[in-house]
């Protein structure tokens, strides 16, 4: 039989979990077709000497939304082996909102200036990805900050029962185009006045279409088990699986509260569907806050509107050439974004270690000088966390950024090597793959990865793109696409 595409002499990571194992995978159009000892010839054959073969990974947690559309191919993820972006996270998505006079408020402009917000629905935001798409699978959300602003004037207090019916309203009509679910930032102003009453009507319509709520929680600090009381249970409430969002211990007071937080959910799991997602490093990235800069190890700023010339640069260096405290400093170069390394390294391992974490990369792909988890997440888990550390097994790892996440994302047709899956993988140098990209240089690709399949197509060889764009949007009906 001829194949369109046969990769040859692979270590097979299935991304199961289980053993890898020596063998051969056929594509025929978009799709796996055998897998083992494959008889036959391919139109492209690929021998990969040994290299492992694992499904493209799924970025469960992104602010990719304006990315994918003006950088079609998505350099910082494919590069990685990353495959499936999932946009709108932490309540801010780039639709649906049209801004014609003012700016963005934070955290909306992390992925966008007004100009970027203008699409009045989310189907037609999709429809641009689907008119231009992308290298890579875009698996979208809608936020509820982006829906806040489109319906409130004034932010700063709880909605009335008015503007509720307005955000529902316009939730439906994102769920009907194809968002996968709702996100939630309340951590950030101006979405920390929303209530209970204002996210449980909108977690009612999640339900009723049959998606998912994706949750920032409202503190990660010394509050965190009251943040995730509140976010659990308005999701058991609308009876919705939950993903929380990058989960840790951020901040002193916390530190070695992870295994209490992770103990926590493994209880409430016997009542809900909870799923988490957890980035490899010890700093997090968001915008500037001076109440985030007081318990920070170190503050490093990733951009700044009124000061662009600080991108890259300590804030404490910064404030010691101002004269001023590190607070001053903060707000002088805000709006703008920071790095705050305010995490404990055995915290990060034990999250990462959990059976049930997801690995998302949570970068800010519009920085000046962004955090290197833009860049560099998945293959640190790999080479790093993997091959360094010895955290746990290849097997682990790669189940932890294929099957796992589509799973909790309810894409059917990805995150396996089967046959009748859909064909995205990569194909990495467990030996070599490592992240390049550092705090001081952000902007690296990885070492290892040398092939990247998106639906049968290959995107990424010997170090650049190809210049193929068959990304799809992925829908919960069907991780086959739309």
């Amino acid at each position: 039989m001829t194949f369109d595409i046969l990769i040859r002499n692979a270590m097979i990571v299935d991304g199961t979990g289980k053993p890898g194992y020596r063998g051969d995978v056929a594509i025929q159009g978009d799709r796996l077709v055998e897998v083992g000892a494959v008889h036959g010839r391919g139109l492209f054959e690929l021998d990969v000497q040994g290299s492992v073969v694992s499904p493209g990974f799924i970025d469960v947690h992104t602010h990719d939304d304006r990315l994918v559309l003006i950088d079609r191919s998505v350099e910082p993820k494919v590069s990685q082996g990353v495959t499936t972006v999932v946009v709108g996270n932490c309540g801010v998505s780039l639709a649906p909102l049209v801004l014609s006079v003012d700016d963005p408020v934070p955290p909306l402009n992390i992925i966008g200036s007004r100009d970027d917000f203008r699409f009045g629905t989310y189907r037609s935001y999709l429809n641009e990805i689907k008119s231009s798409p992308p290298a890579v699978n875009v698996a979208p959300l809608v936020g509820h900050m982006t829906l806040r602003v489109a319906e409130m004037t004034m932010l700063n207090r709880q909605a009335s029962p008015s503007e509720i019916a307005g955000m529902r309203c316009r939730l439906a009509e994102a769920l009907e185009a194809g968002a996968l679910g709702l996100s939630s930032g309340v951590f950030y102003p101006p979405s920390s006045a929303a209530t209970r009453e204002e996210i449980l009507p909108l977690l009612e319509e999640v339900c009723r279409r049959g998606r998912l709520y994706s949750a920032h929680i409202r503190d990660e600090g010394d509050r965190i088990f009251e943040a995730l009381d509140e976010a659990l249970d308005c999701a058991r409430s609308a009876d919705v699986p939950i993903i929380i969002s990058h989960l840790k211990c951020a901040s002193p007071k916390v530190w070695g509260e992870s295994d209490r937080v992770l103990r926590y959910l493994d209880k409430m799991s016997d009542r809900q569907t909870i799923s988490f997602d957890v980035y490899p490093y010890m700093a997090s990235s968001t915008m500037i806050r001076k109440e985030m800069v007081e318990d920070a190890r170190r503050v490093t700023i990733s951009w700044s509107k009124p000061h662009p010339e600080a991108a890259g640069r300590d804030l404490a260096e910064i404030a010691r050439q101002w004269d001023c405290s590190l607070e001053v400093a903060a707000d002088k170069l805000s709006p703008g974004g920071a790095v705050y390394f305010r995490m404990d390294e055995e915290d990060v391992r034990r999250i990462l270690r959990h059976p049930r974490s997801m690995i998302g990369s949570d970068g800010l792909p519009h920085d000046i000088h962004p955090h290197p988890r833009l860049w560099g997440s998945f293959p640190r888990v790999l080479g790093h966390y993997v091959r360094e550390v010895n955290l746990f097994q290849l097997e682990e790892a790669v189940r932890k950024m294929t099957s796992l996440p589509a799973e909790a994302l309810g894409l059917k047709d990805r995150g396996v090597i089967a046959p009748d899956k859909c064909a995205d993988l990569v194909v990495f140098d467990p030996k070599e793959i490592d992240e390049r990209a550092t705090f001081d240089e952000p902007m690296q690709g990885s070492s290892g990865v040398s092939h990247v399949f998106v639906n049968g197509e290959l995107v990424w060889e010997a170090g650049k793109s190809s210049g193929r764009t068959p990304g799809r949007v992925l829908s919960r009906a069907s991780g086959a696409g739309q």
